[in-house]
């Protein structure tokens, strides 16, 4: 078993200094963090270093972490026409007070990526996220029984699905929106987990996207943000009981809108939930726009601008948002000490939050694993 932080004294340490904690929260009972590096997972199969991915498959079982999959760019990024790789491999990490052990490194029989993944009593329950045309519409239950990975093969989804969101909530994972066989998609369902069965939701009021965040809150299910073209800083809510979606106060900072798009949500309690991370919604129009319209050797001119800009001329969102679905508001409990990831694994395990990899920029991923002590 490889404990992350503990390569030595030295390295146990340093790892275990915080880097720093959040700024003051914004109001009483806001849940300020003190961040830690935990240094980083193992290689890949095959592969001499981490080098970090994005998209994982995530979740927690009991005091484990459940994590992995993901892709990235191993013989260079978009600008040097490298190939994207999509992993099998998944983690399984105890979280302890002192840190992280790393207990199993295992390989799912396809790579996985940019799927959904819903925490549920029974296990972690992944949907979609391959590029094998079979793991595009598979369903796995993954579990950790004494820190071993094991795997579940559940009847497959009727479709591909690839980028959309998922939350929990009573024996029920509401799913949907993202690209479903290969199209953006306003579709949402309902799948019970006792019995497999999809069931169709009213179709999603907004323009349909990919990567937004979402949460089961206070009795319904809230869809944030998210992008295609552009990226959207809106928020929708649905009503199991009303069977209709409404519309909610979109992420902002101090009534200032905040693009979530790439970002990750962790549910904090019934009423609340806490994101990381989000695409810059002006830069990522503007890139999305020149991209897409510009020719010849104006484009290659732009490419070689956009994607050889340091991290933080991308301005993606450092703020540690948090939610409340019962006051409908959205406050900051303070700024990332490091780099805002998108496409993170991001889970609570033993009360600590834990953000693992991510891209940090376009085309290049961190390996880094931190995780955020909450402190009063």
């Amino acid at each position: 078993m490889k404990r992350l932080w503990n390569r030595t004294a030295l390295a146990a340490l340093v790892a275990l200094a915080p880097l720093s904690a959040a700024a003051a929260p914004a109001a009483v009972g806001s849940p300020a963090l003190a961040w830690q590096s935990m240094g980083t997972l193992s290689p890949a199969e095959g592969q001499k270093e981490n080098i970090g991915v994005a998209g994982l498959l995530q979740g927690t079982f009991g005091d484990y972490i459940i994590v992995g999959g993901g892709a990235n760019f191993p013989a260079g990024g978009p600008l040097t026409g490298g190939a994207k790789v999509t992993y099998p491999d998944v983690y399984v990490l105890r979280a302890a007070e002192a840190g992280l052990t790393e207990t199993d490194h295992a390989q799912m029989p396809y790579p996985v990526g940019y799927g959904v993944s819903a925490t549920t009593p029974d296990g972690v329950l992944y949907f979609g996220g391959s590029t094998d045309e079979s793991g595009a519409r598979a369903v796995t239950r993954l579990t950790a029984p004494n820190g071993k990975l094991r795997t579940e093969t559940l009847p497959a989804l009727p479709f591909a699905l690839q980028n959309g969101v998922a939350a929990y909530d009573k024996d029920t994972v509401y799913l949907g929106g993202g690209k479903q066989d290969g199209v953006l998609s306003k579709k949402f369902y309902t799948y019970d987990i006792k019995t497999g069965t999809l069931t169709s939701l009213p179709d999603f009021p907004g323009e349909a996207r990919e990567q937004s965040v979402a949460e089961f809150l206070g009795g319904r299910f809230f869809v944030f943000s998210g992008g295609a073209n552009v990226a959207y800083t809106d928020g929708y809510a649905y009503d199991p009981k009303a069977q209709t979606w409404m519309s909610v106060a979109g992420p902002n900072v101090n009534g200032t809108p905040v693009s979530l798009l790439g970002a990750r949500a962790v549910r904090l309690n019934a009423d609340e939930m806490l994101v990381v991370g989000g695409f810059n919604r002006e830069i990522y129009d503007w890139a999305v726009s020149n991209l897409n319209t510009l020719q010849g050797e104006e484009k290659d001119a732009f490419r070689a601008h956009y994607f050889t800009m340091p991290p933080e001329d991308y301005h993606w969102n450092r703020e540690i948002l948090v939610y409340s679905a019962k006051a409908d508001a959205w406050r900051s409990v303070g700024q990332l000490p490091f780099p805002a990831p998108c496409g993170e694994a991001l889970v609570i395990a033993r009360g600590a939050l834990f953000s693992i990899s991510g891209e940090v920029k376009p085309g290049v991923r961190s390996p880094r694993l931190y995780r955020g002590l909450f402190v009063k």
